[in-house]
């Protein structure tokens, strides 16, 4: 993988299958990241197939305290931009996040690091992980961490640029809940994502319990090909993924745009997807299983006999519940009436 070295948001990458073609690769990604960051330098890394994009939120104050807040789920992207983002990782078990825990604070402090910052990896099926970069920045999806850890992080950040010692004293090893954010940017999903641009008419804002919008647009906003894409971040928070999820469909149903073309249908029908749901995809998944008219491979013979199976035992034994009978108690009266009674004879 030939990278732009001040580079991000997917410019000045190009990968590499066969030895011939890196000369080539290398001038156009130069080319790119000149143009796109007035920056022509590149660098090569290894390029991991299947992979999982997952980050690591990190704080660092001047007093030589570092944590970590947990991770990020980055792996639902388009030409390497991220378009969904969770946290935790559907992926993560309590060893991965203790090991990629402290070689996130390890790589902070190596340099010197004071700061909110993010390192980055791609972690592999077998669950092995490398490191990718360093965001030496908040970023877009810190909303999630925010959610899940209940710590303000551009407050922090305040906190560590004037000297202070931030709130944090340990690092988030067990979120609270579930968080999710969508990007929702003027492109559209029907024509290969293409930018639209225009003047926003109507803007209608989901609202509720654990439903978040950060944006900064408004009725009669333009949507100019100057700037970047995004409209609006739309963050959920659910005791669980699957709670989680159900809210952000809901959100995305309530979510109104109109002026210009959005990516509202694709989230809406990326949170259709079994494969989502399961928390089977990789950073290909978008651009390779997914499409707006069909997002699933078909399902193997075994696949459709063992959710047969499970959707037979689910109604099995809601049959049997509904079939109970909760016998009445001894006493002929409900217990609110049984202790007025004692009550008033106790006056």
């Amino acid at each position: 993988m030939v990278k732009a070295a001040a580079g991000g948001g997917g410019k000045g990458m190009r990968m590499v299958r066969n030895p011939a073609d890196l000369a080539s690769s290398l001038a156009t990604a130069r080319r790119e990241a000149e143009s796109a960051f007035g920056d022509g330098r590149v660098y090569i890394e290894r390029m991991v197939e299947g992979a999982r994009h997952i980050e690591f939120q990190i704080l660092a104050d001047m007093h030589g305290n570092t944590v970590h807040l947990g991770e990020r789920e980055c792996s639902i992207q388009r030409r390497h931009q991220k378009l969904v983002e969770e946290s935790p990782s559907p992926i993560m078990d309590e060893a991965l996040r203790q090991r990629m825990g402290e070689m996130a604070i390890k790589a902070a402090q190596a340099v010197g690091y004071i700061n909110a910052g993010t390192i980055e990896c791609l972690v592999d099926k077998d669950k092995n992980f490398y490191f990718l970069e360093m965001n030496t920045r908040i970023q877009v999806e810190h909303p999630v961490t925010e959610l899940v850890t209940g710590i303000d992080i551009v407050k922090e950040q305040i906190r560590i640029a004037r000297g202070r010692r931030m709130g944090p004293t340990e690092s988030v090893l067990h979120p609270n809940g579930w968080a999710i954010e969508c990007r929702i940017n003027a492109e559209d999903p029907y024509n290969n994502f293409i930018p639209s641009v225009g003047k926003i008419s109507t803007v209608i804002v989901p609202t509720g319990p654990g439903v978040r919008v950060d944006s900064g647009v408004y009725s009669g906003f333009e949507i100019t090909p100057y700037y970047d894409s995004m409209i609006a971040k739309l963050i959920v928070w659910g005791d669980t993924r699957s709670e989680a999820i159900l809210r952000m469909r809901r959100a995305l149903s309530e979510f109104m745009i109109m002026g210009v073309k959005h990516n509202i249908p694709f989230h809406m029908n990326l949170f259709n997807s079994v494969s989502f749901h399961a928390g089977r995809f990789d950073t290909k998944f978008v651009e390779e299983k997914f499409s707006m008219t069909t997002y699933e491979e078909a399902p193997t013979d075994e696949e459709v006999e063992t959710a047969a199976i499970v959707a037979t035992l689910f109604a099995h034994r809601n049959k049997q519940l509904a079939g109970q009978v909760i016998g009445r108690s001894e006493r002929d009266t409900s217990n609110w009436k049984y202790v007025s009674r004692w009550e008033r004879m106790q006056r």
